[in-house]
């Protein structure tokens, strides 16, 4: 393992997390002239929000607003984007902390470029983890089509002997290094942003919804895969088991929130994400008809006149109550569910079931050691507990949207400024 000690001074700031938070923060200090460590343990920045089809306020793809960042990162020097690594220490204090990050191995070294050749080399498929599972790629690949950094990733530990010796002998040599180590890198930095994320609820914990029985019952981050165009069926929205497109739809609200036996909290997204895939399945397939089952519906601000618009959609159909279970169906699937305004129990069959899962942060098992920050008791970090100099922002703090996530990073960065400027 090779250990590296970085050049940066007390004037440089650290972020931890390239999604849509880390990415603001990172071209906002560094546009005021101040050195930023961007740390991202996935292979390419952009986060959750690069897996959306569309997202929230303009209803855009996700690459209208991230082209935009990822060129504001390319051109300026003052950003140093380091994939594949995770923060595994910070000590000191406000103006004077010492990070160490674990970079781990890519095999890709970017300094000559991955042919055809060698994407030949390979032929071991694994799952697609950009698509969530929905379909298998190639082990040497490209993460997704706007990837930044634009560079291949390689599954090594999934490649038999045969593959890796083709792969090494192809030419130009240089494209690929099978014998990169993980490497320790420590940086000096005045203050440090969390935009370490969320992560969807573990809906094979939902054992009454049918997730793990039928394969036709899908996760709200799924169906953005399957709406998008960068998706594993190019945005045709299709049942995973037979490729069908489905004629009834079902969203189920508070699959796993509000509930004590899983996130007893409200996760503030889930209704608009849903109401906003409602209108893809309108959108893609006219004929179909949804429904969508509540306790409540929860709309942030000026975003009730797009629930009210749904509400005008005869085939949208709005039932109020908590689905108690999903049974299979013949071919397709029974939802079992209360409706509390009707006063009667109700047994639906749908093709596709879509489950809104809430949000959890990554911090809940996975906190940045030696940042010492308070969290509740679900892993959210308590506004006002970060240590001076140590900030958190986005789905680190509380379930929030992509604008608010934004804002947030904004207010971060003043406030390191003013820490690293003291």
């Amino acid at each position: 393992m090779n250990n590296q000690t970085d050049s940066s001074g007390h004037d440089a700031i650290l972020v931890i997390g390239g999604g849509i938070a880390g990415i603001t923060a990172a071209v906002e200090a560094a546009e005021v002239g101040h050195k930023v460590i961007l740390v991202e343990r996935e292979a390419y920045l952009g986060g959750r929000v690069m897996r959306l089809h569309q997202y929230f306020p303009k209803l855009c793809p996700p690459t209208c607003g991230m082209e935009i960042n990822f060129r504001r990162i390319r051109s300026n020097p003052r950003i140093e984007v380091l994939t594949q690594a995770e923060v595994s220490g910070i000590s000191g204090r406000r103006g004077d902390y010492e990070v160490t990050v674990q970079l781990n191995p890519r095999y890709v070294t970017g300094e000559q470029p991955v042919t055809t050749a060698h994407l030949d080399a390979v032929t071991t498929e694994v799952p697609d983890g950009f698509n969530l599972g929905l379909n298998t790629a190639k082990a040497l690949r490209m993460p997704h089509d706007m990837a930044y950094p634009p560079l291949h990733v390689l599954d090594k530990d999934a490649l038999g002997g045969d593959e890796l010796s083709a792969l090494a002998a192809v030419e130009p040599q240089g494209a690929i290094d099978l014998d990169q180590q993980p490497q320790t890198r420590t940086c000096k930095v005045g203050a440090v942003i969390l935009a370490t994320g969320w992560r969807p609820y573990d809906a094979t914990k939902l054992d009454t919804l049918g997730y793990n029985e039928n394969e036709d019952v899908i996760a709200n981050v799924q169906m953005e895969r399957l709406a998008s165009l960068t998706g594993p069926t190019g945005g045709k929205i299709q049942r995973p088991s037979d490729g069908a497109e489905p004629k009834r739809v079902a969203f189920v609200q508070c699959a796993g929130s509000r509930d004590v036996n899983h996130l007893p909290y409200c996760s503030a997204v889930c209704c608009m994400g849903s109401l906003k895939q409602a209108r893809y399945v309108r959108e893609k397939l006219p004929e179909a008809e949804v429904t969508i089952f509540y306790i409540d519906i929860r709309t942030i601000g000026r975003h009730e006149e797009f629930y009210y618009e749904l509400l005008q959609d005869e085939k949208v159909n709005f039932v109020k109550g908590k689905v108690a279970r999903v049974n299979k169906d013949g071919a397709g699937m029974e939802l079992q569910v209360e409706d509390t305004v009707g006063g009667k129990l109700l047994r639906e069959s749908f093709d596709l079931v879509v489950l809104a899962t809430g949000v959890v942060p990554n911090n809940a098992d996975a906190p940045v050691p030696g940042a010492e920050v308070e969290t509740d008791d679900y892993g959210f970090i308590v506004p006002g507990t970060e240590r001076n100099g140590i900030y958190a922002v986005g789905c680190a703090r509380r379930p929030t949207e992509v604008s608010r996530s934004v804002k947030d990073a904004t207010a971060a960065v003043l406030k390191a400024i003013q820490d690293v400027r003291r």
